[in-house]
């Protein structure tokens, strides 16, 4: 929801700034924070992944990786596609 929120703030401004701009107003100095804050929140939503509860299908490998989650305190194992080169942290037993 917060996520959510700064997203939109965030492109609204930039709009504003926008508009302010070709305007003809100096705004450049002001969009660089919100355009900092947009790419920083864009960016969080592909590197972060969520735990997954189960495991996943065929084609996936334990890496041998477990570490306890800092913000859920829970156990972590990672699988890798060794195809397509992706990651999952799914819930489990460290």
């Amino acid at each position: 929801m917060l996520r959510s929120g700064c997203l939109v703030v965030c492109s609204v401004v930039l709009a504003a700034l926008l508009i302010g701009a070709l305007a003809g107003w100096p705004t450049l100095p002001a969009a660089i924070l919100p355009a900092l804050l947009l790419l920083g929140l864009l960016v969080e939503q592909y590197v972060y992944q969520p735990i997954r509860p189960d495991p996943p299908g065929v084609g996936w490998e334990q890496t041998g990786e477990r570490f306890i989650d800092p913000h859920s305190g829970q156990g972590v194992v990672v699988y890798y596609n060794p195809r397509s080169g992706e990651r999952r942290y799914v819930a489990g037993q460290v």
